[in-house]
């Protein structure tokens, strides 16, 4: 199974009120890379809660409730479901990522406007464990 990583800006859409509704619908990819990235997505994988802009983080992991569908309002565009599955312990910092060797090659630096992305497995576990599980 693959990993994912979504950013959301604060303003837009938060942790706590995705842990508040339960589950969620993700849209608003205007970029054809990331819209790949979404349709790619299968039932079940893990996606990383990124907040972007504000205090940059990774906060926690979502997991995939529905794949890819269009969605109604803005074809060709796509929309996806995602519900939250945990936090992690403490937060990772953009800068503690940019800092660790090991994630030096990770598409959140290589790629920093995507707003979808896949996550390599090992970087999937430094992450997580920068994050305390």
């Amino acid at each position: 199974m693959a990993h994912w990583l979504m950013k959301t800006e604060p303003g837009d859409y938060s942790w706590d009120r995705l842990v508040a509704d339960g589950e969620t619908e993700w849209g608003g990819v205007r970029n054809h890379q990331a819209a790949r990235n979404m349709r790619s997505m299968a039932l079940g994988e893990e996606v990383f809660f990124y907040r972007s802009v504000v205090q940059p983080a990774v906060l926690g992991i979502m997991t995939v409730s529905r794949t890819w569908y269009e969605d109604p309002d803005h074809p060709p565009w796509c929309l996806v479901r995602v519900k939250p599955l945990r936090p992690l312990a403490r937060e990772v910092p953009l800068a503690a990522i940019k800092a660790e060797p090991a994630l030096a090659g990770i598409a959140l630096i290589r790629q920093s406007r995507l707003s979808v992305m896949p996550i390599e497995d090992s970087h999937w576990q430094k992450i997580l464990e920068l994050g305390g599980g």
